[in-house]
């Protein structure tokens, strides 16, 4: 049987590794009876997780979202895979987001262990930055149309294509697509019963 602080690092990890576990199944993975569980998730709590308890067939144990962020388990190969994501978009393509990806970067890069500092700095040191050449990309607008393409709710926008040239549009938004440094909105036009692609820079107005 696992001691508790190791117990309760293994139990967050795998809340945090997929969406909702029945509590039979937490038990068994961690090698205690349900009780116990329902102890260790208490602290979890205590600590500051969200951990949320549906109960009746189908129910279980997740971790919802809460106010702040608690730390997150990530193993050798996640943690690598992030430090590269937010070196990459250090130098992205979406204006104002270097300094808060630098910023998540030094902080991941202080509570690494030993082990995987020297990993890291063999990556940084044969990383070469590119100076981004492009449009940059306003987050928020970014973040708006993520919206309503998760609400499939329409937007309607201003759009300039390659000759500079203006039209009023209203689309049912598909998704995002990040392609050679740029942002395009694939989408739904009525007006002309079929799909079209606009580059998010040339997106103007409100969305």
């Amino acid at each position: 049987m696992l001691e508790t602080s190791a117990r309760l690092l293994r139990l967050l990890s795998l809340l945090q590794s997929r969406r909702s576990w029945a509590g039979p199944e937490l038990a068994e993975r961690l090698g205690v009876n349900a009780r116990t569980v329902r102890r260790d998730v208490d602290r979890l709590r205590e600590l500051g997780y969200p951990v949320e308890a549906t109960p009746g067939l189908g129910g279980g144990y997740s971790l919802g979202a809460g106010a702040q962020m608690p730390p997150l388990l990530l193993d050798d190969d996640e943690a690598l895979s992030v430090v590269l994501g937010l070196q990459g978009a250090a130098g992205g393509a979406v204006h104002g987001m270097e300094e808060s990806a630098l910023r998540a970067l030094t902080k991941l890069q202080n509570i690494l262990p030993s082990r995987l500092r020297r990993r890291v700095a063999d990556l940084k040191g044969a990383f070469i930055a590119v100076p981004f050449v492009g449009p940059r990309v306003d987050p928020e607008r970014l973040s708006a149309i993520a919206s309503a393409c998760r609400e499939q709710e329409e937007i309607a926008f201003a759009y300039g294509d390659r000759l500079g040239r203006r039209s009023e549009r209203l689309v049912e938004p598909y998704g995002l697509v990040h392609l050679v440094r740029r942002w395009y909105l694939v989408a739904f036009d009525p007006s002309r019963e079929d799909f079209r692609t606009f580059r998010v820079d040339r997106i103007d107005g409100a969305v």
